[in-house]
């Protein structure tokens, strides 16, 4: 094996950590695989003789394609005023579990309620976050990449925290029990049950529907169980079609009329009740999803 096969083979050992970090900035997998190919063809043409920690250097370079994604969508939002909701990539798989590279792509418990809030953040505080939080990078190592002081770094983590923490509650640990929730959540849409769907969701519930840029207009979550459930009664006629998956490795719903994606339902479970229900509806990146692991 010469040099180059080496390097590429030591790269590809990398690489699904690398997806992983991209993805968590990004929220988009399409772009995260991008951020990986970059970070490839910017190793291909270094010399990394004096790296010491090639898994340390590469994911340097990951985050700092995807601090320029995030500011320029940042930039682009603000001059189109775009105000609808977007809910990130889902990763879809079989209701039974997860393959091990989605294990390691979702080993934080990513769910789309907690991607959700890091879109909400300046691309500093996402990075910061994400890096510190999920990956241990160290202050003194995220303070270059945002030109921060370190201290001023553990600021912006602490503070991007605190949002997550307000945003995005954590996810009960008990998958099967958070499986029974949404079942019964499902199961009193069906049945038009508005007294057994209020009783699985938690008073302060929000529901965000993004359904793309061809949508009528900018639309803001539903807050409240009340106003959530009278929204949850209107998907009873699309219930036939409902193929239950895990989304982001928690409880979720593929709705499938004629075996194609037209909404990807994920929930977040704490406390025994329903506190955020994220779906996406848009027709354009439904038709790129792969939901071939969902076919019998």
């Amino acid at each position: 094996m010469d040099e180059s096969d080496l390097l590429a083979a030591r790269f590809e050992e990398r690489r699904t950590h690398l997806r992983a970090v991209a993805y968590r900035m990004l929220g988009s997998l399409a772009e995260a695989e991008d951020a990986v190919q970059e970070a490839w063809i910017r190793l291909d043409r270094s010399d990394t003789s004096g790296v010491a920690n090639l898994g340390g250097w590469l994911t340097t370079v990951v985050a700092r394609v995807c601090l320029d994604q995030l500011r320029s969508r940042t930039t682009r939002r603000e001059e189109s005023l775009e105000a609808r909701i977007h809910v990130p990539d889902p990763i879809v798989s079989r209701a039974d579990g997860l393959d091990p590279e989605q294990e390691v792509l979702l080993a934080d418990s990513v769910g789309l309620a907690l991607l959700v809030v890091l879109e909400q953040l300046a691309p500093a505080e996402r990075l910061s976050f994400v890096l510190h939080d999920m990956f241990g990078v160290p202050f003194e190592e995220i303070a270059p990449l945002v030109d921060r002081t370190p201290a001023a770094a553990r600021q912006l983590a602490s503070r991007a925290r605190r949002r997550v923490q307000g945003g995005a509650p954590a996810p009960d640990p008990d998958l099967d029990r958070q499986r029974e929730v949404v079942g019964a959540f499902l199961a009193a849409a069906r049945g038009g049950s508005f007294e057994d769907l209020i009783a699985v969701l938690d008073p302060e519930v929000v529901l965000r529907v993004d359904l793309g840029a061809r949508a009528g207009g900018p639309g803001g979550p539903v807050r409240g169980a009340r106003a959530v459930a009278r929204q949850a009664l209107t998907f009873q006629r699309l219930s036939p079609f409902a193929r239950p998956a895990l989304v982001n490795g928690a409880p979720g719903v593929v709705t499938m009329p004629d075996g194609k994606p037209v909404a990807v339902m994920g929930f977040t479970v704490s406390g025994g009740l329903i506190v955020a229900i994220d779906i996406l509806a848009d027709p354009v990146r439904l038709a790129h999803l792969d939901v071939a692991v969902l076919e019998d």
